[in-house]
C-alpha cells in the first residue's frame, strides 16, 4: 500500500509541474506574442530602381576612389594647397573690399545683369505661354503636344552658355548673343513647366465648356489660365532667377556686361581676390532679395485667390 501510495504522490507532483509549465508557457506567449507588441512587418525586398540607384552609388564611389588614388600629382603639395585655398578663402569672404570701383558703380553693374535676366525671362515667358498651350495634352492635338515638346527637350539639352556662344557667331560676343541665347533657353526651360501645369487642370472642367459652346481661347482665358496663375508665376520667378544667375556668367563669358564682367575681370585679370570677394557678397545680397520678393508676391496671389 505504501508503495502504491508512493506512486500515486509521484504522479500527482509531476502533473502539478506540467501544469505550471504550460501555465507558465501560455504567459510567455502572451507576453511576446500580444498585439500590443511591436510589428516590424514583412521584410521588403529591393526594387529594380533601389538596386539600379545603389550600383550608381557605389560605383561612383569606387571610380572616385580610384581616380584619386591613382592621380599623379607629380610635385605638387597637396596639403599647401588646400592651405592656399583656405587662405584665398579667408581673403575674399573677410576682408572683401572695392578699389577700382565705387559702390554706385557697383549697383550700376548690378540693375544693368538684373535687366538681362528680366528682359530675357519676359521674351521667354511670352513664347513659352502659347507654346506651353500648344504643348498642353488636354488642349492639343497628340501630334502637336509630342512635336513641341520633342523640340524644346532638344534645345533644353544644351546648356545655356553653348547657346549663346552659337548665336555669337553671328551676332559677336556681348549682349545681343546673350540676351538671344539666354531667351531660347528659357523659353524651352518654361514651356515644359508651363504645360504640366495647364496639364494638372481636371479634363472635366474643360469637357464642361465645350459642351457649354466656348471656344478654344475662352477655355483658355477662363479656365484654364486662371486656375494656373499661381504656378506659373511661381516657374516664372524660378527662371528670372536661374537667369539672374546665368547673366553674371555671360557678362564674364559673352562679354555682356554687368556685374559679371567686373567679377571676370578681379578674378581672371586683377587677381584681387578682397574685390572678388565684394562682388560675390553683392551677387548673393541681390539673390537673397529676389528670393524675398518672390515668395511674398506669391504669398499674397494666393491670398488673393
Amino acid at each position: 500500500m505504501q508503495f502504491k501510495e508512493l506512486i500515486v504522490q509521484e504522479t500527482n507532483n509531476i502533473c502539478e509541474q506540467l501544469s505550471s509549465y504550460e501555465d507558465r508557457h501560455t504567459s510567455f506567449k502572451e507576453l511576446f506574442l500580444t498585439k500590443d507588441t511591436i510589428n516590424f512587418g514583412p521584410i521588403k525586398l529591393l526594387d529594380r530602381a533601389s538596386i539600379a540607384m545603389r550600383t550608381v552609388v557605389l560605383f561612383l564611389t569606387v571610380l572616385t576612389i580610384y581616380f584619386f588614388s591613382t592621380l599623379d600629382y607629380q610635385s605638387i603639395d597637396v596639403l599647401k594647397g588646400f592651405t592656399d585655398t583656405f587662405v584665398n578663402f579667408k581673403t575674399m569672404f573677410l576682408n572683401p573690399y572695392a578699389q577700382r570701383f565705387t559702390l554706385g558703380e557697383a549697383f550700376y553693374n548690378v540693375v544693368v545683369t538684373l535687366g538681362l535676366a528680366f528682359l530675357t525671362t519676359l521674351i521667354g515667358g511670352i513664347v513659352a505661354l502659347l507654346l506651353g498651350l500648344l504643348a498642353a495634352q488636354n488642349l492639343a492635338p497628340k501630334q502637336v503636344t509630342n512635336l513641341i515638346k520633342g523640340f524644346v527637350a532638344i534645345i533644353r539639352a544644351v546648356p545655356t552658355i553653348l547657346w549663346v556662344l552659337i548665336f555669337a557667331v553671328a551676332a559677336g560676343l556681348g549682349s545681343a548673343a546673350a540676351i538671344i541665347g539666354m531667351s531660347f533657353h528659357s523659353i524651352s526651360y518654361l514651356t515644359k513647366a508651363y504645360s504640366e501645369s495647364f496639364e494638372d487642370l481636371d479634363r472635366s472642367v474643360i469637357e464642361a465648356l465645350m459642351a457649354s459652346g466656348a471656344n478654344w481661347w475662352q477655355i483658355v482665358f477662363q479656365a484654364v489660365i486662371p486656375s494656373s496663375v499661381t504656378y506659373l508665376l511661381s516657374w516664372t520667378f524660378l527662371r528670372f532667377e536661374i537667369n539672374f544667375a546665368n547673366a553674371v556668367a555671360m557678362g564674364a563669358a559673352a562679354g555682356a556686361g554687368g556685374i559679371g564682367f567686373d567679377l571676370f575681370m578681379a578674378g581672371g585679370f586683377y587677381f584681387d581676390l578682397r574685390e572678388v570677394g565684394f562682388i560675390t557678397y553683392l551677387i548673393i545680397a541681390i539673390a537673397i532679395v529676389l528670393e524675398v520678393f518672390s515668395t511674398n508676391i506669391k504669398g499674397k496671389l494666393q491670398k488673393s485667390i
